[in-house]
């Protein structure tokens, strides 16, 4: 193994909200080690243990509120209807089921799997997956699934034996090339256990349809003949270095804040917002406020730092013209802009961009 990274006490589930600034700040935490595989190139968190982890109503990641995330949505579904068009689907982690009814509406027959489900679609199982479910279909849609998965070649073995060992699977993750180019800190949780690069399934399976980036390039995608799942084998160029300076961001971010006599307000109430708010406190700085456009985030407080969610509509009473407003994905940032009405200085996280 080859140690890469390591953070203490990061917050165990960035999309956990608390009801009290109390309750937030003595929120459970886990340690981080990123290692890689020097025999399979797989990158993981060897201080992961799953039993910190509980996931009940207070744990809110949909990201559907945002038009530039349905946007993203759509673009997916475009893939999924160039290789999977007419075919039956399981979607394996399903969430509040956005993605799965987005399917259906296009004349997809979809199952859905997630414990973390609230609808009342009888074609969801609100149960995580499992091979005694005796559940199969031509296509599986595993959307930001695989980071999660403790054991991920086991995950997916148990997948393609569950589904007689044929059948095409879409799988998307977050990049970690990506991760490294842009210095992204912030983008390395608890919750994630594995990072991917876009070779890593070109190694882990003989046969790969299609693949590629999506999402700004934050994400990679591959569609994968299930039955030609292998273990990977690691090669000379595949050794992962995160750049000399990965974390230079922090003082920067710290630089610019304690520099300024405006209020610092962070926008983007998920999870880089939370590990980039963690990170920064840990450094002697407090933001003033954190705004997301989830309703269900709204009026409650961040793990770990404490700090507060607020409305863009409830921000825009308390904040002044030209307060500094740090945009936690640039995806999102002529959205934000928009919805802030044009008055505050942007900064970009993961570009260093000011506007």
């Amino acid at each position: 193994m080859r140690e890469l990274f390591r953070a203490e006490r990061l917050p165990v589930l960035q999309n956990r909200t608390f009801a009290s600034f109390e309750q937030a700040c003595s929120s459970a935490t886990g340690d981080v080690l990123l290692v890689q595989d020097t025999q399979t190139g797989l990158v993981f968190n060897a201080a992961f243990d799953p039993q910190l982890l509980a996931y009940d109503a207070d744990y809110q990641n949909e990201q559907a509120c945002s038009a530039v995330f349905q946007r993203h949505l759509d673009e997916v579904a475009g893939l999924i209807d160039r290789h999977l068009a007419g075919r039956a689907l399981i979607e394996v982690g399903c969430g509040k089921g956005y993605f799965l009814e987005h399917l259906r509406a296009r004349g997809y027959a979809i199952t859905g799997l997630d414990p973390a489900y609230e609808g009342s679609n009888p074609d969801v199982i609100k149960a995580p997956f499992e091979a005694g479910l005796g559940l199969s279909a031509d296509g599986i849609v595993m959307r930001h699934v695989l980071e999660h998965m403790q054991a991920p070649m086991d995950f997916l073995s148990d997948i393609a034996r569950a589904n007689r060992n044929q059948g095409i699977a879409y799988i998307e993750v977050p990049c970690l090339d990506w991760i490294c180019t842009h210095r992204a800190w912030f983008d390395l949780f608890y919750e994630h256990v594995n990072y991917f690069r876009l070779r890593d399934f070109h190694r882990m399976f003989g046969r790969v349809l299609d693949s590629g980036h999506v999402f700004g390039g934050q994400y990679l995608y591959a569609f994968v003949d299930l039955a030609t799942l292998r273990t990977p084998e690691a090669g000379n160029d595949d050794l992962v270095c995160l750049p000399a300076d990965f974390m230079a961001g922090v003082d920067q971010a710290r630089a610019r804040v304690l520099q300024s006599p405006r209020r610092n307000v962070i926008w983007g109430a998920a999870s880089k917002g939370v590990i980039f708010a963690t990170h920064l406190m840990r450094q002697g700085v407090r933001f003033d406020l954190a705004i997301d456009i989830n309703p269900a985030k709204q009026g409650r407080f961040l793990p770990v730092s404490g700090l507060r969610v607020a409305s863009p509509e409830e921000a825009a009473t308390l904040l002044e013209p030209g307060d500094h407003m740090f945009v936690m994905n640039s995806n999102y940032l002529q959205e934000i802009i928009e919805q802030s009405g044009n008055r505050f200085t942007y900064i970009t996280v993961d570009h260093e961009k000011i506007l």
